[in-house]
């Protein structure tokens, strides 16, 4: 019990850190623009609303919003009740957030491949994919509907979740071509403090919503997601600040956070259909992935 928790908490963390990589850089950027004030600021408070209150409610609200039965106690709890009644609740609302979650990390890594500039780390299939980008949306629609159609032969409910899953995707999506837009208007040094610090608040919730989804992915215990997440997270902030230089020169961590993020959609979605998925199998993978690119990025930047 102890290990499997030590063991899902680090791949949490590995997989938060690793797909917030870009979110890391974009912080970087607008503050080396800001004061010394608004930057101690960030460091403090905005690490409060980025690891406890963004990392920490939003896991616990999807939960309760899922599974509005078991209050907002026994949502964040109910992991670890042995109240037969509440095990139950939480077994039957699963599928309904996994197959939502896998749906949304399936079309996020879809649209990395098809649409999205790339150092190419597998560079044959990477570079045919790139070429046919305009066939993204053809993929996705075609996705969406052989999995409402299976889910529905199961449970209408099922259906509906995948739709809100593909939902979610499209509107964060919209949200980020805007912030990236937004992030060359603030690197003009004449914006406020202010405006730049709401600004990165913004983007950091957008990018939190990729992670926390992919979470449920190792887990359900809400407590779980929150720790290891919160490490994922406290390390971002370090890299914020002192290594990102760095950290650009392993071109193809985005790579490993992008197969990772298949895996877990992959892993996700099987499950929503009732397919056994080992509770370890979600943290080995994306620890093995991931250290994969990273050392190909490592042997990389050693060749060069």
């Amino acid at each position: 019990m102890f290990f499997g928790a030590v063991i899902t908490i680090v791949g949490l963390s590995v997989f938060e850190t690793v797909s917030s990589v870009d979110n890391a850089i974009i912080n970087a950027e607008v503050l080396t623009t800001m004061g010394a004030r608004a930057r101690r600021w960030f460091l403090t408070w905005g690490l409060f609303i980025a690891v406890f209150l963004i990392r920490g409610l939003l896991p616990w609200a999807i939960v309760f919003i899922v599974n509005p039965s078991l209050g907002p106690i026994g949502a964040l709890t109910a992991t670890f009740s042995n109240d037969p009644s509440v095990l139950a609740s939480v077994e039957r609302s699963a599928p309904l957030l996994l197959i939502a979650g896998g749906v949304f990390l399936l079309l996020l890594f879809f649209h990395w491949l098809f649409m999205e500039e790339k150092h190419f780390g597998l560079p044959v299939a990477e570079r045919f994919f790139m070429r046919q980008g305009v066939w993204f949306y053809a993929t996705a629609s075609i996705l969406i509907l052989l999995i409402a159609w299976f889910a529905i032969k199961i449970d209408d409910m099922l259906a509906f979740a995948a739709l809100i899953g593909s939902t979610a995707f499209f509107i964060t999506h919209g949200f980020k071509k805007n912030a990236e837009e937004s992030e060359k208007k603030l690197l003009d040094t004449r914006r406020s403090d202010i405006s730049k610090l709401l600004y990165l608040e913004v983007i950091d919730g957008i990018f939190s919503i990729d992670s926390v989804l992919g979470s449920f992915a190792f887990t359900l215990s809400v407590p779980l997601i929150i720790i290891g997440n919160g490490f994922g997270a406290l390390l971002v902030r370090q890299l914020t600040m002192g290594n990102v230089s760095r950290i650009k020169k392993y071109v193809y961590l985005k790579n490993g956070a992008m197969y990772s993020v298949l895996c877990l959609g992959l892993i996700m979605t099987l499950d929503a259909f009732g397919v056994h998925i080992p509770e370890f199998l979600s943290p080995v993978v994306t620890v093995a992935v991931i250290g994969y690119f990273f050392y190909k990025s490592h042997r990389a930047l050693r060749n060069k």
